[in-house]
C-alpha cells in the first residue's frame, strides 16, 4: 500500500513515500525519502530541500508552500502521488484519548488543537502538513500515529507526579514521547537478537535534537524519562530537560518586571530554546560542532558533552530498575546512531551494570548491529519512525 509519511520535528519535515503491508516485519526500503527544513530562526521562508544527496535553497513558508516544493520534487524524481492509499503523520503528542493510531477527522483535529500548547515546536507542525495534504491529496484518507501511544502501558506510579493529586484529575502526567522510535526499535533488536521482544528487556536510548530514555519490559513501556511535555528528562540539544522547580520560583521572585503569562513565555522559550548542549556549549546543538570545539580546546564545550554523557548514563541505569531482565541497551537517533564518542562516555559510566563497547565496533559501526564486547547486548539501530507510520497506515485502513 502506498503511502505518504510526514513526520515532522521543530524545524521542518522528514518526508517519505513507503509501500509497506499491515503485518510486514522489517524493513522494507523506502520509496524515495526527502527532508524539507527551515533551519534559519532568522528567516522563516529560508527553506532547505534534500533529496537523492542533493540539497537546495528554496524560498518558501512552512506549510502548503513548502509541501508543495517537497511534492513536485518527489513527483520530478519519478516518484508517482497520484495513486495514494493514505497519508500518515507522525504526531508528537495524543494526549489522554489519543491512544492509538486513527484516521484523521474533525474531532481528531479539534483535540490536536487542544494539546498544540503541549508540544508546540511539533504538534502545530504536523497540524500544517495535515492541512497541506487534505488540499494536495483531497479524498485520501490521513492517518495520525502518536508518539505517546507506546507509553500507555506505564504503571500509575510510574506516570504520576509527586505534587499534588489533583494535578492526576487534571491530565497533568508523564505522557513519554519518542513512541514510535522506540516501539521501532525494540521490534527490530528482538528480530536481530531472534528472540520474543514480550520476554524480554530492553533500554532504549533516543539521543537526537531531542532525547529519552525508555524501559520496556516484555515489549511494553514500563518508564521513560520524558514527561507531560517533549521538555523533561535528559539533557538535549536546546531543551534542558529535567531543571530544579525552584529554580523558575526563584527567577519569578526576582523578575518583577513581567506579568506571570510573559515570564512563563520567556520561561518556555529559555528551557526549550536556549539550554541543553547549545546553552551550556555557547557553541552548537549540533554535538559534532560542540565535540570539535571541545578539542579545540573550549571549556564549556567538553563540559556540554560531559553532561550530556552523565545525565544520559544515569538515565539509562535508573531505567533498569523498571526491568526484570537487562538484555540489551539500544542507542537510535541522530547521536545516538552516529557519535560514536558519545556512546562510548556514556557506556563507560555504565561498567558497574557490566556493560562494555567493544571498542572498533562502537568507531566502525554504520548500520544496525552489536557494539558490546562483553555483557548485556548494546546495539545501534537506525531507527525508522516513518517506516512505522506506514505500516500503522496499512493496519489502520485495514481495520476500517
Amino acid at each position: 500500500m502506498a503511502a505518504l509519511i510526514f513526520n515532522g520535528g521543530s524545524t521542518g519535515w522528514k518526508i517519505a513515500a513507503y509501500d509497506v503491508a499491515a503485518d510486514a516485519v522489517p524493513i522494507a526500503p523506502a520509496i524515495a525519502e526527502l527532508d524539507l527544513a527551515w533551519p534559519s530562526a532568522g528567516d522563516p521562508d529560508d527553506a532547505r530541500l534534500t533529496f537523492r544527496g542533493e540539497t537546495r535553497s528554496l524560498r518558501a513558508a512552512r506549510g502548503l508552500e513548502g509541501i508543495t516544493a517537497a511534492c513536485d520534487a518527489l513527483r520530478a524524481g519519478g516518484v508517482d502521488l497520484d495513486g495514494l492509499h493514505a497519508v500518515g503523520h507522525r504526531i508528537v503528542h495524543g494526549g489522554p484519548h489519543l491512544a492509538e493510531s486513527v484516521g484523521v477527522d474533525e474531532a481528531v483535529e479539534a483535540q490536536l488543537r487542544e494539546l498544540e500548547p503541549l508540544a508546540p515546536s511539533h504538534n502545530a507542525l504536523e497540524r500544517a502538513a495535515i492541512d497541506a495534504a487534505r488540499e494536495l491529496f483531497p479524498g485520501v484518507p490521513q492517518i495520525a500515529a502518536f508518539d505517546t501511544a507506546f507509553h500507555r502501558t506505564l504503571p500509575e506510579d510510574a506516570y504520576t507526579y509527586a505534587g499534588p493529586y489533583a494535578w492526576l484529575e487534571r491530565g497533568i502526567r508523564r505522557y513519554g514521547f519518542h513512541g514510535l522510535s522506540v516501539a521501532y526499535c525494540v521490534e527490530r533488536v528482538a528480530h536481530l537478537l531472534d528472540r520474543d521482544a514480550r520476554a524480554s528487556g530492553f533500554v532504549v536510548a533516543h539521543l537526537g535534537g531531542g532525547c529519552s530514555v525508555t524501559a520496556v519490559r516484555d515489549g511494553a513501556s514500563a518508564d521513560t524519562s520524558m514527561g507531560f511535555t517533549p521538555l523533561d528528562g535528559i539533557m538535549m540539544g536546546t531543551r534542558s530537560g529535567s531543571v530544579d522547580p525552584g529554580i523558575l520560583t526563584y527567577l519569578a521572585r526576582d523578575d518583577r518586571s513581567a506579568t506571570a503569562s510573559d515570564f512563563g513565555r520567556r520561561m518556555d522559550d529559555v528551557l526549550n530554546n536556549a539550554s541543553g548542549l547549545a546553552g551550556i556549549s555557547g557553541v552548537s546543538a549540533d554535538v559534532r560542532e560542540v565535540e570539535r570545539s571541545a578539542n579545540d580546546g573550549n571549556a564549556r564545550a567538553e563540559l556540554a558533552l560531559a553532561m550530556f554523557a552523565r545525565r544520559a548514563a544515569a538515565a539509562i541505569a535508573g531505567a533498569v530498575t523498571s526491568l526484570d531482565r537487562f538484555d540489551a541497551l539500544v542507542f537510535t537517533g541522530g547521536i545516538g546512531e552516529h557519535a560514536a564518542a558519545i556512546r562510548a562516555r556514556i557506556c563507560e559510566r555504565l561498567s558497574l551494570l557490566g556493560i562494555a563497547l567493544d571498542a572498533p565496533a562502537n568507531a566502525s559501526r554504520m548500520d544496525d548491529g552489536r557494539i558490546d564486547d562483553a555483557g548485556p547486548a548494546v546495539f545501534v539501530v537506525q531507527t525508522r519512525e516513518e517506516w512505522y507510520v506506514a505500516r500503522e497506515c496499512s493496519r489502520v485502513l485495514g481495520s476500517l
